[in-house]
């Protein structure tokens, strides 16, 4: 009796010193910091019941953190002053999708459906139903194409 006791307290107490797992969206977020890609640029298609959508994908180039370039499929430089910028910047650098997602998943979309690189962490397709019971509220982003360029 005296060893099940020993053995039980030995068991609770090395639970308690273990490190709960991070989550996915940790685990990846770190992946992708670990990595420290400076300068990068990737496809970024943005999925919904939207005006925009001739001019998926969109090319986007960031470094140090910074937006470089947007540009549409047509060749056109999304022009940084204007509105319509508006809807690409919060998904114009993989920190802010992180970021964005991290929102999206503390309860700002009722439902979120992601997938991550496995060599870098980033996010690869993320689809968002920011109310459950709305119609065309839906979206999505994938992002493709990934290439480091220093």
């Amino acid at each position: 009796m005296k060893k099940l006791i020993l053995l039980t307290l030995i068991v609770i107490l090395t639970a308690c010193s273990i490190n709960p797992p991070a989550s996915e969206i940790q685990t990846n977020k770190t992946k992708w910091e670990n990595a420290k890609i400076a300068h990068y640029r990737y496809n970024l298609s943005i999925s919904c019941f939207c005006a925009f959508m001739d001019d998926m994908p969109l090319s986007i180039e960031v470094e140090n953190g910074a937006l470089i370039s947007i540009t549409a499929k047509n060749g056109t430089i999304v022009d940084s002053s204007s509105a319509f910028y508006e809807m690409y910047l919060p998904h114009s650098t993989i920190d802010r999708i992180f970021l964005n997602l991290e929102a999206d998943l503390a309860g700002k979309a009722d439902e979120v459906a992601v997938t991550y690189d496995p060599a870098y962490g980033y996010p690869t397709s993320i689809s968002i139903d920011r109310i459950k019971e709305a119609v065309d509220d839906e979206v999505s982003y994938f992002v493709t194409d990934f290439e480091i360029i220093k």
